[in-house]
């Protein structure tokens, strides 16, 4: 499909280099993003070459103009695509791909010696995350050159006992101290967030000044580092994985035809109770846009509805989330339940009396089916009869394991799941820290705030010293302390 006459001299302008790139619709609005090895080679291809696809030829139709950003190597390509495609969710970046293939980059900078790892779902943890990613491969490849030029520690071991890394060069020297270490993750996250050139200027700058002040074996340090991430730009990573990925998302496409919307649900809001019993309950609210979690818009409920009752909990959640408070929250195109038919009439009866005008379907455990209320079906709703029974006021969509929409609403639901069951720990935990101090005559309110900012835990109170609490409450109530936890 040759490019039209009003790209045409854009498209001279790319230059040879590796870069990421940016399609824009008649709107302005970013709907692609890409990363190459050759700017001009790729872009190009995409109105030179026949596609064998029925997807690309689409985008290609929509594409009013191009931008591009050039990077110093495809690393920076790599991570800088990560971070714009989860800055703008382009609508063709969504992908028909199982979780599985999604990797992260998950920097631990909670701890005082931050780990590097790649994992394949980000946690509730404060750490920091990088992508998501498409290929392992090229992740992991872009990592191990990175970590020649800023050593660090990938397994907690390590960071006892690193010589024979450090000797193989992927991790730091065993007496490095926290502070030289924690600079060199920052400047590792600066790389990972697409921020090359502001740290190779950086990187100049504390060059020159070690040498001036006549510290020349850590101006020889900077050296090293400034010249391999300047060499970066000679490694190719993409090569023959430089392929096409703009698949529009099967499985979004199969849930709108079988629950008869309108539109694609590009937004789907998941909802989740967790408690013990009844106590500590906490419910969940994930997002996810366009097939993807939007971690940022994540949301939890600490229940105040008392006794074991989830369907109470449910109807709770919705009354709250949809108050009317909450004004800068989007609007779903779609809410799923956690659970069967007391859970979603629990949750649609709230809906109903709020006048919320979004479909709402359950996912029930057992069987891993959806229930979707009879009132609710649409009329150009497309099921087909093998997957469908009736169930009195409910009908129950029995979908194949190996069906993407059946996938996909299930990852919806376990992430759900997963963010849900690690606050109810945290609420919980926060809770049996509390009562240990609050069982102790003369610990009040102020003295146990005192002791956990100062001790962060009660397991830290009793791992510390009883001269260390002395001096945060006195001998008198430390002894009693110690004595207690």
């Amino acid at each position: 499909m040759p490019a039209p006459k009003h790209l045409q001299d854009r498209l001279k302008e790319l230059p040879d280099s590796p870069g990421v790139y940016l399609y824009k619709d008649t709107t302005g609005h970013i709907i692609y993003v890409g990363k190459a090895s050759i700017l001009k080679r790729r872009v190009r291809s995409y109105f030179t070459k026949k596609h064998a696809d029925i997807k690309t030829p689409i985008l290609v139709k929509n594409i009013a103009s191009v931008d591009w950003i050039v990077t110093d190597s495809e690393v920076e390509a790599l991570f800088l695509e990560a971070e714009l495609i989860k800055r703008y969710k382009p609508l063709y970046n969504v992908r028909d791909k199982d979780d599985k293939n999604f990797v992260y980059v998950k920097v631990t900078v909670q701890e005082d010696f931050p780990r590097v790892t790649v994992v394949r779902r980000p946690a509730d943890d404060k750490a920091k995350y990088y992508g998501p990613f498409v290929s392992t491969t090229m992740v992991r490849e872009a990592l191990r050159y990175l970590r020649r030029i800023f050593p660090y520690f990938s397994d907690s071991r390590m960071v006892q006992s690193s010589a024979l890394e450090h000797q193989i060069g992927v991790a730091p020297k065993p007496d490095i101290s926290r502070e030289d270490y924690r600079t060199n993750i920052r400047r590792l996250n600066l790389v990972l967030e697409g921020k090359s050139t502001k740290l190779v200027q950086e990187l100049e700058k504390s060059m020159s000044q070690a040498a001036k002040n006549k510290r020349y074996e850590e101006a020889a340090s900077l050296r090293d580092q400034y010249l391999a991430l300047k060499a970066l730009s000679r490694k190719s990573i993409f090569g023959s994985q430089e392929e096409f990925d703009i698949t529009m998302d099967q499985a979004l496409t199969g849930l709108a035809e079988r629950l008869g919307l309108s539109q694609l649900p590009r937004r789907i809001e998941c909802y989740d109770i967790s408690n013990f019993q009844g106590g500590d309950a906490v419910s969940s609210m994930v997002v996810f846009v366009n097939g993807a979690p939007a971690q940022r818009e994540y949301r939890k409920f600490k229940m105040r509805s008392k006794g074991p009752n989830d369907f109470a909990m449910m109807a709770e959640t919705m009354r709250r989330r949809f108050s009317g408070r909450h004004t800068d929250w989007a609007t779903p195109q779609l809410i799923i339940i956690d659970g069967g038919k007391g859970q979603l009439a629990a949750a649609t009866a709230v809906l109903d009396e709020l006048h919320i005008p979004v479909p709402a379907v359950g996912l029930a455990k057992r069987h891993e089916e959806i229930v979707q209320r009879r009132e609710d079906i649409a009329p150009q709703a497309k099921v087909e009869p093998t997957e469908l029974r009736e169930d009195g006021e409910f009908r129950i969509i029995a979908l194949s394991h190996k069906s993407k929409t059946l996938q996909l609403l299930q990852r919806i639901r376990d992430e759900a799941h997963r963010f849900a069951v690690t606050y109810h720990t945290s609420v919980r935990d926060a809770r049996t820290k509390q009562s240990v101090l609050d069982t102790i005559p003369g610990v009040g309110p102020i003295t146990r705030k005192k002791l956990i900012r100062t001790f962060g835990s009660v397991a830290g109170v009793k791992a510390a010293s009883l001269q260390e609490v002395s001096e945060v409450v006195g001998a008198k109530l430390a002894r009693i302390i110690k004595e207690r936890v």
